[in-house]
């Protein structure tokens, strides 16, 4: 993400509550003018949409998210049965990337997706195989979903945060209900970093200088 963008994210999301600036931020869909002196758009942050019994919706476009890593635990390393033996492809929606950037929180309706893929089938006893750029572990086909969503009051039996289940199988479901709080919350509140959030995995989340 140009660095430009990051300012103009996290001045729009925040504009409500800086009255007291001396001046103006732009607001979210608003034009804003680029380092070019041509005018763009402020892209509109996304948050968290939820169908009519309440179930989270399969979140839009993550792919074009910001990305932040991808942790794996495969089987071979973990006596065969890894909680979660796939590659976790870690996305953060822009928009409140932008906001922790600036402000080092996260903000109330904060997204993260985690697209589950499998490794490709390993050649070795540790699980690894050779592929032109040498011996590892390299990404096949996807495999489900988890969501994690921050809603202080909505998720406040949970620390904060719903943890949603996607299937860990595709398709991905199109809803999902909040997975309990010692299926998920649990290990979040006992092992993560920050605020819930493992930002001791992810460079982005851990270190603000970073562009």
């Amino acid at each position: 993400m140009p660095k430009g963008w990051i300012a103009i994210f996290a001045s729009s999301a925040l504009a409500a509550g800086t009255a007291g600036c001396s001046k103006p931020l732009p607001q979210v869909g608003a034009q804003t003018e680029s380092p070019s002196g041509t005018a763009a758009a402020v892209p509109d942050r996304y948050l968290p949409e939820y169908a009519e019994d309440g179930s989270l919706k399969l979140p839009k476009n993550w792919r074009t998210w910001v990305y932040l890593g991808s942790p794996f635990t495969p089987n071979a390393l973990n006596n065969g049965e890894a909680s979660f033996p796939e590659f976790h492809n870690v996305y953060i929606e822009p928009v409140s990337y932008a906001i922790y950037k600036e402000t080092g929180e996260f903000p109330e309706g904060t997204i993260f997706f985690k697209e589950l893929q499998l490794a490709l089938p390993g050649e070795y006893p540790d699980g690894s195989r050779i592929e032109p750029s040498g011996r590892g572990y390299f990404p096949g086909a996807y495999n489900g979903a988890d969501v994690a969503v921050k809603d202080s009051k909505k998720y406040a039996s949970t620390d904060g945060w719903g943890y949603y289940n996607f299937n860990h199988h595709e398709p991905k479901a199109a809803t999902a209900t909040p997975r309990p709080r010692e299926e998920c919350a649990s290990c979040h509140i006992a092992g993560a970093k920050k605020d819930d959030v493992w930002t001791q995995f992810y460079p982005l989340l851990d270190d603000l200088s970073l562009d």
